[in-house]
């Protein structure tokens, strides 16, 4: 039975956290005036904000799988594990191809083999070859799932490319709703995730950042076809991450929906009424880790929708 939530999290401590320069050309979220912070400063405050989150989940009831960065190779993006790996209820693992070469140190064997002690792994997928004909598919911010009805909803952006996609759809039988998203100056959104999030029931958007008439209505359709109701958030609330959030569950199946302080306070009190009839909202201060890093609380999060090998 395929779910939408989860209650297992692997989410990477931060030990070198800082502004990526091979990441800002195509991350208009990224914060320039937080890039002149000191990488000590962008730490430290980096990982006290991590830290909060993962102790409040944990109390939440939620399973989270915290594994320490390492410091060398630098990887000043690894605390954003959901763009180099994906984990399905089918046993299978997805290792992705990644844009900037510091990422592509992000991935780690010693990482799935850690899992694998807990959870089924019987089906490993290697797109990382990709990279060498410069075609990137960034996980889960490239991709937004909806893993209940198996289809993939992807902006293409210079991080998420059509072929790439497609290889995705033939290895896991994913129907893919591909577009094209820009933000208040027309720039391309370069993930998925910080316009659109899909939960169990609702589907949270920025529909206003799909230029394209047809492919906005064609977005719409696949949602309410499916069954989401769709709450949309504008422009100015998708800058502020609104769009990046996740609908997780504790483990005793109490559904949560996690987000940043940033995202939170844009929200109206209408948009909170409809996503609290769903679930429980927990937010967080990640504004180093959204200025520096152009990353929030989705980003942060990779769900663990692997077989238990103790759960009978």
């Amino acid at each position: 039975m395929r779910s939408q939530t989860t209650s297992n999290i692997l989410m990477i401590r931060p030990v070198r956290f800082g502004f990526n320069e091979q990441t800002a050309e195509s991350n208009a979220f990224q914060n320039a005036l937080f890039g002149q912070q000191t990488q000590q400063q962008a730490q430290q405050q980096a990982l006290a904000e991590f830290d909060e989150m993962v102790d409040q989940l944990q109390k939440f009831g939620v399973n989270v799988i915290v594994v320490e960065d390492t410091t060398e190779p630098y990887t000043p993006d690894s605390i954003f594990p959901n763009n180099w790996i994906s984990f399905h209820n089918n046993g299978t693992v997805i290792t992705y191809p990644m844009q900037a070469h510091n990422r592509r140190q992000e991935r780690r064997e010693d990482i799935i083999e850690l899992l694998g002690q807990s959870f089924y792994i019987n089906r490993r997928i290697d797109l990382s070859g990709f990279e060498d004909k410069n075609q990137f598919l960034e996980g889960t911010g490239s991709m937004v799932l909806d893993r209940k009805h198996k289809i993939a909803y992807a902006c293409l952006s210079p991080r998420t490319h059509e072929a790439v996609l497609q290889e995705f759809s033939v290895q896991m039988n994913y129907e893919i709703v591909k577009f094209t998203a820009v933000d208040a100056s027309g720039k391309q959104v370069y993930h998925t995730n910080v316009l659109m999030c899909i939960g169990d029931m609702f589907a949270v958007i920025c529909l206003d950042a799909i230029p394209d008439l047809d492919e906005r209505l064609m977005v719409r359709n696949s949602l309410e076809s499916s069954g989401k109701q769709i709450i949309e958030i504008s422009i100015e609330q998708m800058n502020q991450f609104a769009g990046n959030m996740l609908e997780i569950k504790s483990e005793k199946g109490e559904k949560m929906l996690v987000m940043s302080d940033a995202a939170f306070q844009s929200l109206t009190p209408k948009q909170l009424q409809s996503l609290n009839e769903y679930c429980s909202i927990h937010h967080f201060n990640l504004s180093m880790i959204e200025g520096n890093g152009g990353g929030s609380a989705r980003c942060m999060m990779a769900e663990v929708h692997l077989p238990n090998k103790y759960i009978n």
